[in-house]
């Protein structure tokens, strides 16, 4: 049996209000919908754990964007003040303005978007949810609670994946998952730590967020 190559994978530039995103724009062939992934504070597009979700959701059929949500001088100003990683409307402005550009990219024309969101950048695609047409949203580690005031707004299909040894973020995400009034989930994945980096817990991610995305994805027209 033929050994089936990877898709390719472009370098990609997005413009945004004031500044210039960095992202990883992979799509396979015959895709049926690609993932925006929203990266948590302090990470990135070069991301090692984002990058083997996305692998994953790439066998599974999904074009996958790794985005930079800051630019590499805004980097280097949260290093300092950390400030930048929780502007939540900021993050989900520039998630939004990127999903329009998704929208209208030649590589990805007419595809359906989802959202896989890290740690504050799932609060960013909660909060961007509510003005992009994406069919359903995958949160990992994530941080819902402070996109609390958009939370009851939200229409998308939406799964909370949690570490069961991620204490403090447990209830975040119970109490997120209640004012939620879209369809809804939270799955806890027993002995995972925020970063999922026990053997076998981020696969179970993987395999999470690749169901849920192959459930809502609707068809390519």
């Amino acid at each position: 049996m033929p050994v089936q190559s990877e898709p390719p994978t472009r370098d990609v530039t997005i413009p945004v209000e004031n500044a210039t995103l960095h992202a990883f724009l992979t799509v396979p062939e015959h895709a049926r919908g690609v993932i925006l992934f929203a990266h948590g504070s302090g990470s990135s597009r070069f991301s090692t754990r984002n990058a083997r979700v996305a692998r994953a959701l790439q066998a599974a059929g999904f074009g996958t964007l790794l985005l930079d949500l800051l630019t590499p001088e805004e980097d280097e100003q949260d290093e300092r003040t950390g400030r930048l990683r929780f502007d939540i409307e900021l993050l989900a402005q520039r998630v939004l303005e990127a999903t329009q550009w998704l929208a209208s990219d030649q590589g990805t024309p007419g595809l359906p978007i989802g959202y896989f969101g890290a740690s504050t950048g799932a609060a960013a695609a909660l909060r961007a949810s509510l003005g992009a047409g994406v069919f359903a949203i995958v949160s990992r580690g994530g941080r819902p609670d402070l996109a609390r005031d958009a939370l009851a707004r939200v229409r998308v299909p939406t799964r909370l994946i949690v570490g069961g040894a991620d204490v403090p973020v447990i209830p975040l995400n119970a109490e997120a998952g209640e004012m939620l009034s879209c369809e809804n989930e939270l799955v806890i994945i027993p002995g995972a730590t925020h970063l999922f980096e026990e053997p076998g817990a981020l696969d179970e991610v993987a395999r999470l967020a690749a169901d849920w995305f192959t459930r809502y994805v609707p068809p390519v027209e």
